[in-house]
């Protein structure tokens, strides 16, 4: 329920209904300035409900404005660990799950959400909607970067929209090779950065190894007893030795693996294949706007000497 309201509060709030609701506002102050006294209580609370709704937008298109304003970019190779900005060619995984396929063309891409309306009495009515969880890559040139879709705010400038009989069916999607803008908790894994413990491993080895014991027994057991004697768990545990530290030496010698994630600590998760200067314009005009809107309405309410109780 929470990642249903927090999508579409996304979805709101980077979209031109919101100058419907600024719009809307004033109005509504009107009709209270002009209704009569056993009305004015009712249309005040639902104001007021408004402009908290303002407040929050306010403040959380600010920050997200901040977010992509004072995050300076890194390239992938030299990223340090934690919140970045990073620039890149969206490219499919190697070896990845299957691709989402559009629902007008039926061809691959990166990322896609859809919704599906059903025209009902001359309205139409969500019937369906969705979207995919398939991670991608981000190539900067200096290096490639696994990106996770889940919990991230992505804007989009590829969107379809057409009818088919009663439907009307609406598409963004994110195609490969483009210009991705990505923003949030950069991870490297592998490498030198591995956690390695032989003893750890070791133990967990041969704990595998006991959960079999007819292939143990046929490894160890010199002399047919049907048990592992103290000389022959010796043997076993050189060979697991031996198997850990040639594990360690592929871990260490493997490419480092970069991903990109939605922050634990809440910060701001934004995916895009627009400019971001463009939509941190958009933040701060529906920023201001929501602002002055809140501020004027909680002016005139004070101005206008109501009484509701």
């Amino acid at each position: 329920m929470m990642r249903f309201l927090r999508k579409n509060y996304v979805r709101f709030i980077t979209s031109d209904a919101q100058i419907i609701t600024l719009v809307a506002q004033p109005i509504l102050l009107f009709i209270v300035l002009l209704s009569g006294s056993e009305s004015r209580g009712i249309w005040f609370v639902f104001l007021v409900l408004l402009m908290f709704v303002d407040l929050f937008a306010w403040m959380s298109t600010m920050r997200r404005r901040r977010a992509i304003m004072d995050t300076p970019a890194s390239r992938i190779a030299s990223a340090a660990q934690g919140y970045v900005e990073l620039f890149g060619v969206g490219r499919p995984i190697d070896k990845s799950p299957p691709l989402p396929l559009t629902r007008r063309t039926n061809g691959p891409c990166l990322w896609r959400r859809f919704q599906v309306e059903k025209k009902t009495f001359g309205r139409w009515k969500i019937v369906e909607r969705g979207e995919s969880e398939t991670p991608f890559i981000i190539d900067d040139g200096s290096g490639r970067c696994s990106v996770e879709v889940e919990g991230a705010e992505i804007l989009i400038q590829h969107k379809d929209t057409w009818v088919e009989g009663k439907y009307r069916y609406t598409e963004w999607k994110l195609l490969s090779n483009d210009n991705i803008y990505a923003i949030g908790e950069f991870r490297t894994m592998g490498g030198g950065s591995v956690d390695l413990n032989a003893r750890r491993d070791m133990n967990e080895l041969l704990g595998q190894w006991k959960k079999d014991k007819k292939r143990l027994l046929e490894r160890f057991d010199l002399d047919k007893d049907g048990k592992l004697d103290e000389k022959e768990w010796d043997l076993a545990r050189q060979a697991a030795r031996r198997e850990v530290s040639r594990m360690h030496i592929e871990a260490r010698n493997a490419s480092d693996v970069h991903t990109l994630r939605r922050p634990d600590d809440g910060r701001h998760y934004l995916l895009a294949n627009t400019d971001p200067k463009k939509f941190a314009s958009y933040y701060l005009v529906y920023s201001l706007l929501h602002l002055f809107v809140f501020l004027g309405v909680l002016y005139m309410i004070g101005m206008s000497h109501l009484r509701f109780f």
